[in-house]
């Protein structure tokens, strides 16, 4: 491409007219350009009238491969680009005055930073060069890392770490009202810089919250219907029709995040009825449960019923019990009385029993001093119960007042009564060889 014909003739041009050099040669000596955008590159050549500009050359000098050729304009063949730089390096497109030579740099890129040259070859002043130097500005690309979950107690800890790369270097600042430490970290590249910045704080719970988030409403295919009220993160409803069935999103949103949370309201007319799912395993065990119930209910009133009549009949049982007693005990000391009258009204050789005949007519005939027949007719035995020998031996107790006859007839009765057992508190007679017993005064009984 730089072996064109042209090339000698203007060259010679060049070298003839050095010597009547009357323009002047416009560009910026700083360009520029943010990442990924398109750079103009500017060279305009202001010369006397009737001066044209023959061609302009365009290349990049220094860095490491030395000067390097971008593409060169020539007044009567055109635009001709670099290899290196094929697609990239193009005109301007709107119109351009014959004695601009600017061309535009598409997409560029970190490694299009650095020092570029224009000459401008012109007729019939010659040639003249300039330097400019584009810098290509890198956005910085920050990324917020999160720190461990906060605990009020922890003391100082990292709540979070920021870290942006850009070109120049960037700055890294907190927005927040919490109060907080904060440290930066730098790390310098080849043709940019980057910036760690953390965050640390003592948790409390004075800081929960912040930022605080903000909410958005929507309804998923239709817009909200008319009367609904947002609340922060409370959406309210007027009396709800079929209108308002739908899935409603709530957006939530801060400076570190965000978060989107749905819910699906259905509304059903009166007239119809939801459909009720039944459980037929929970229902079986309802059932069971409810019947175990009763039958406790059941077996407890049973229970205290049994225990409330068995205690009845043992109350019924012990007066029973004791009127009886006491009955018994009138009766055995009615019979005591009525014995000692009748004793007492009887000569003394009657009262005892003497034997007539054959001996056997002992065994016969004989009787206990202590039995007599009241006038009822009813027969008492001297089998009585223990309370009752008891009243009866306090009654024949010697220092009653009474004389000796009787102390002597009362001896004879305890005597009497030593021959006799109890047996389930009543006295049976001991068993004697011959039945014969001789009381205190020598008689035979």
């Amino acid at each position: 491409m730089w072996q064109q014909k042209p090339w000698p003739v203007l060259l010679l041009v060049a070298s003839f007219t050095d010597l009547c050099l009357a323009g002047k040669l416009e560009t910026s000596a700083l360009v520029t350009v943010v990442l990924g955008q398109d750079a103009e590159l500017p060279c305009f050549y202001r010369g006397e009238p009737g001066e044209q500009v023959k061609q302009v050359a365009w290349a990049r000098i220094g860095g490491g491969e030395g000067t390097a050729e971008l593409a060169l304009l020539h007044d009567t063949y055109g635009l001709h680009v670099s290899s290196s730089y094929e697609g990239r390096v193009e005109r301007p497109p709107t119109p351009r005055d014959p004695n601009d030579g600017a061309i535009l740099l598409r997409n560029a890129v970190q490694a299009d930073e650095g020092d570029y040259e224009c000459r401008v070859s012109t007729f019939p002043s010659g040639s003249f060069q300039a330097g400019l130097h584009l810098r290509v500005l890198v956005p910085p690309l920050p990324t917020l890392n999160l720190g461990p979950t906060l605990e009020e107690g922890q003391g100082l800890i990292l709540a979070a770490s920021c870290t942006a790369e850009g070109s120049p270097v960037p700055s890294v600042t907190w927005d927040t009202v919490v109060k907080g430490v904060v440290t930066n970290r730098l790390s310098n590249h080849p043709r940019s810089a980057s910036v760690t910045s953390e965050f640390h704080l003592v948790p409390s719970r004075t800081m929960n919250g912040q930022p605080p988030p903000s909410y958005n409403w929507t309804r998923l295919d239709r817009p909200l219907p008319s009367g609904v009220r947002v609340d922060g993160g409370t959406l309210g409803f007027p009396p709800l029709t079929a209108e308002h069935s739908g899935t409603y999103v709530c957006h939530v949103s801060n400076e570190i995040s965000s978060r989107d949370s749905q819910v699906t309201v259905a509304v059903t007319a009166e007239d119809e009825a939801p459909p009720v799912d039944v459980d037929v395993v929970s229902a079986s065990m309802v059932t069971v449960g409810v019947i175990a119930a009763l039958l406790l209910c059941l077996l407890v009133a049973v229970v205290v019923l049994m225990s409330r009549y068995h205690r009845r009949k043992a109350q019924q049982m012990t007066q029973k019990y004791e009127e009886e007693l006491t009955l018994t005990r009138e009766n055995s000391i009615r019979r005591l009385h009525s014995h000692h009258a009748e004793q007492r009204n009887q000569p003394e050789e009657n009262v005892g029993l003497r034997a007539e005949g054959h001996p056997d007519s002992l065994k016969d005939n004989s009787s206990c001093s202590v039995m007599s027949e009241e006038p009822e007719g009813r027969s008492y035995s001297t089998l009585t119960t223990v309370r009752e020998i008891e009243t009866q031996t306090e009654l024949l107790s010697p220092g009653s007042g009474r004389t000796e006859e009787e102390e002597d007839r009362d001896a004879g009765i305890k005597q009497a009564m030593n021959h006799f057992v109890q047996e389930n508190g009543t006295l049976r007679a001991k068993p004697t060889g011959n039945g014969i017993y001789i009381n205190g005064r020598g008689h035979l009984v």
